[in-house]
């Protein structure tokens, strides 16, 4: 673990978080900046519409931009779901929103080229991390400054993640010591491992409004102006 001054922490400039909430992939949803979820993964399709851009062949994607797309899959295989064709009688790709990128004919075309290589969908190139399944609000109170700010948070994110999240709202937050209820934190840890349970159910349970009782991390600074 390295140290920047009195803080111990990964290098952020190279950090890479590991969840998206579905709000943020909603946020990329322009063909300039198309995201889309599918099978518990995010990717990042922006530069494939950059490659193919002008081709009719886009449409169906850049119609579900931002959008979760599981549907488009069988979950076995991992493929794009397939039916029997009633023209042809053939078992092929099913694509209610039309034919789009690398998805054959529905009859042989002299010019449809198959020279792709691997279709967009299959492997890992344009993924960017995975789909938080499961969200939670966080309130973070800075001692120092009075600030408060609400996070959405995956519930399997640790708090160097969520600390990442956050440094768009204080830059020196790695120069903080995270306390929940006089407690510090360990930051290896997600938020229910370090005792801050999810009780959203729970009020629901209880017909009661679960936004009023979001837990509260506070920071508490070291002196120690750690700029990422």
């Amino acid at each position: 673990m390295q140290r920047r001054g009195l803080v111990a922490g990964p290098d952020f400039e190279h950090f890479q978080r590991r969840y998206f909430t579905p709000a943020e992939v909603a946020q990329h949803n322009q063909p300039e900046d198309l995201w889309v979820s599918y099978l518990g993964y995010v990717y990042d399709l922006t530069p494939l519409v950059q490659e193919y851009k002008g081709d009719l062949l886009l449409k169906p994607i850049v119609e579900v931009a931002g959008q979760d797309i599981s549907h488009w899959f069988d979950p076995k295989t991992r493929d794009i779901r397939k039916h029997i064709d009633p023209l042809t009688g053939c078992l092929r790709y099913r694509t209610p929103r039309g034919r789009f990128l690398h998805i054959p004919p529905q009859l042989p075309r002299s010019d449809w080229a198959n020279d792709f290589g691997t279709p967009w969908w299959q492997g890992s190139h344009y993924e960017v991390g995975r789909l938080s399944a499961k969200t939670r609000n966080i309130r973070i109170i800075n001692t120092l400054t009075s600030q408060e700010h609400t996070l959405e948070v995956g519930a399997l994110e640790s708090m160097w993640e969520i600390l990442h999240r956050y440094l768009p709202y204080n830059v020196h937050a790695a120069s903080y010591t995270w306390k929940y209820e006089g407690k510090n934190l360990n930051m290896d840890y997600t938020l229910e491992e370090n005792g801050i349970r999810y009780e959203e159910e729970e009020f629901d349970y209880l017909n009661m409004d679960g936004t009023l009782h979001i837990p509260a991390i506070l920071l508490y600074f070291n002196d120690d102006l750690t700029e990422l």
